[in-house]
């Protein structure tokens, strides 16, 4: 929830150390709620104080987006959360400068973080398997600390599973019907 509020980079290898430590579905659970309620705190602190300044210095430019934004407001942050080009914090913070409402915030927020977070907390359960392969592949290297790493033991089933997993989560965006605002044509008032 911290390091989500925070906006500090690189939370997502806390997700991949929690699928290490505690296994893929606790790990998976447990940050999707954290990082939920940490990105929750970060929108209404934009929507409360900051949001108001930050509006006021954006201009009119913010006004036409924010019509768009709010007439689909769950296809887009759903999009926004999916596709792990756009900075996690940045979509913390957008959607209250378009006043998005909380619960539309809250579920697409939840809902769109879920499998990137589970492929991570995958990728991080996975990396048992490279230790015990290192292991197989020069037994006591782990306890002496000399292991070499051999590079057929990284291609554990495990581990490839987690990466297949990161694999079919980045084409899923594409896949998802988004309705495009363009512009309707006038209405003609006079025959032709």
């Amino acid at each position: 929830v911290v390091l989500v509020a925070l906006s500090f980079p690189g939370a997502s290898l806390l997700t991949i150390a929690g699928g290490f430590l505690f296994g893929i579905a606790a790990a998976g659970a447990v940050t999707t709620v954290a990082a939920t309620i940490g990105a929750t705190i970060v929108f209404l602190a934009a929507r409360s104080s900051l949001g108001s300044a930050l509006r006021a210095r954006a201009g009119p430019f913010v006004a036409r987006l924010s019509k768009g934004f709010r007439d689909d407001a769950w296809s887009y942050l759903l999009f926004l959360r999916l596709v792990p080009v756009f900075p996690f914090w940045l979509v913390n913070l957008a959607p209250a400068l378009f006043r998005v409402p909380l619960g539309t915030y809250v579920g697409a927020t939840l809902l769109g973080i879920l499998p990137g977070t589970f492929a991570y907390a995958f990728l991080g359960a996975g990396l048992d398997s490279l230790i015990a392969a290192q292991e197989a592949a020069h037994p006591g290297c782990v306890d002496a600390g000399t292991c070499a790493i051999d590079p057929a033991a990284l291609l554990t089933p495990t581990f490839l599973g987690a990466l297949a997993a990161l694999g079919l989560v980045a084409p899923v965006p594409p896949l998802l019907p988004c309705r495009r605002h363009a512009p309707r044509p006038a209405r003609r008032t006079t025959p032709p």
